[in-house]
């Protein structure tokens, strides 16, 4: 199988949604605070408004990270931009905007930070979802360093983002047991890695995926020594919440 990178260039640990726990999760201020704790790349959500917007934003409604209570998909983005997605975290980030694809871009390029973004897509959406933000990605990191790594349960949409800008490399998410097919799947999509749960990761898994010529990325790890194990056996990649304990620098 041949792919973009067949060496990761990217960070060993990702920041999963920003610093998602100690900030407001998918946020322009998790963000900044998981570059402030030595984070060089993050792993967000990405989906859209109902006018196209790419928002920053893992549920399909506002009620769990928002004073809001609507289908993202639902509104357009100057009628979500009326909701505050701080205050649910604590009171020193209440007021926080709802993040862009846009802003997000403009701060890490501007800081030397590379993206993990998951496409996210609203039910019936995911056709184009992956094509608009692959799109976006596309343009948004043009000249940049190091494309973002797209990422994605769906397959439709990893289809779409493929065809829109084949030049930004994807990595299928996969949320339970590695299935039979995952080569197949993983050939037709032309991934370049699998981004999987770690609870399911053992090292003959790492040892077939790095075999086939994938790199690999395991999520969500908040514990150091699995961590090392899970690198030692050979993952490319660490994806954690833990962006206070598990400084980059250990690793």
């Amino acid at each position: 199988m041949t792919h973009p990178f067949p060496e990761w260039p990217y960070p060993k640990l990702i920041a999963h949604r920003g610093a998602g726990r100690q900030a407001p999760e998918n946020t322009l201020a998790a963000v900044r605070l998981g570059a402030a704790r030595g984070f060089r790349m993050m792993e967000y959500d990405v989906k859209l408004s109902a006018d196209d917007v790419p928002i920053l934003l893992h549920d399909d409604t506002l009620e769990r990270t928002s004073n809001g209570s609507a289908a993202a998909a639902a509104l357009r983005y100057a009628e979500l931009a009326r909701y505050d997605f701080g205050s649910w975290h604590s009171a020193p980030y209440a007021g926080e905007p709802l993040a862009t694809l846009y802003s997000i871009a403009a701060y890490t390029r501007a800081n030397n930070v590379h993206s993990n973004i998951e496409i996210k897509p609203s039910p019936g959406l995911e056709d184009h979802s992956g094509e608009r933000i692959a799109r976006l990605a596309a343009q948004l990191w043009a000249g940049a360093a190091l494309p973002p790594l797209l990422s994605s349960f769906s397959e439709i949409a990893l289809a779409a983002a493929g065809d829109a800008a084949p030049e930004v490399p994807r990595a299928l998410l996969i949320a339970k047991e590695l299935p039979p097919d995952w080569r197949e799947r993983a050939a037709r999509l032309s991934c370049c890695a699998l981004n999987l749960n770690h609870t399911y990761v053992t090292a003959e898994i790492v040892r077939q995926v790095r075999d086939a010529g994938l790199n690999l990325a395991t999520w969500t790890v908040n514990e150091a020594g699995r961590a090392r194990e899970l690198l030692r056996w050979g993952c490319n990649a660490i994806i954690t919440d833990e962006v206070e304990t598990m400084a980059p620098g250990q690793f």
